[in-house]
């Protein structure tokens, strides 16, 4: 298993990442980050091409997985903002409080761990009026799909790097404290179980 986890399970997230369907998602939301930046589980850095050079001003990118980051390095050289790669844990974000004016989560909350301590030190690093800007899958709406979430998960969870089905993403946003300012679902192309999608702007 640790030879999948360290060699094959990075090159195989890439690869789902970065199909059409979730770069569509990417580029719904991405653009409208601004001034200093912090995106939670920047992997391989599939969002970078999205952000836009006139509103961003620095980007710290998070990620607890060396082999990720080690991806996302190659892309950052020629980017027209500064990027700064931080190998740590959503739980325990090392910025200060206030610091950052926008946050970027995309295909990330599904896989945190502790998902309400992350969100509660996000909550702390965002600056007043600060907004964070999501796109995740999630719990879907039909009890047919949401059985089979249930029965799949624990095979999935393993196979993906923690990555949970069922997560009631705008439930668990709620229970943290943030209000939305947009809120969309729907699905989008892929294995149903999986393509429930939600993506917005909370603050």
């Amino acid at each position: 298993m640790k030879i999948y986890e360290k060699y094959l399970l990075p090159r195989l997230t890439h690869r789902i990442c970065s199909l059409s369907p979730a770069t569509k998602q990417r580029q719904k939301i991405v653009p409208f980050a601004s001034g200093r930046v912090l995106e939670i589980g920047i992997g391989s850095g599939l969002n970078l091409p999205f952000y836009d050079r006139d509103k961003v001003k620095h980007i710290w990118g998070l990620d607890p997985s060396q082999e990720m980051l080690a991806q996302a390095n190659g892309s950052i050289s020629h980017l027209p903002f500064s990027v700064e790669i931080i190998s740590a844990s959503a739980e325990a974000i090392p910025l200060d409080q206030n610091t950052v004016d926008s946050i970027v989560v995309t295909y990330t909350l599904c896989s945190i761990p502790d998902i309400m301590a992350a969100l509660q030190d996000m909550r702390r690093v965002l600056k007043p009026g600060g907004k964070l800007y999501f796109s995740e899958h999630g719990t879907a709406p039909d009890e047919k799909i949401r059985r089979w979430q249930n029965r799949l998960n624990p095979v999935w969870s393993k196979l993906s790097g923690g990555c949970q089905l069922n997560r009631n993403i705008p439930v668990i946003l709620r229970e943290s404290e943030f209000t939305f300012e947009q809120l969309d679902a729907m699905y989008i192309p892929g294995w149903k179980f999986a393509s429930y999608n939600y993506w917005g702007v909370a603050k």
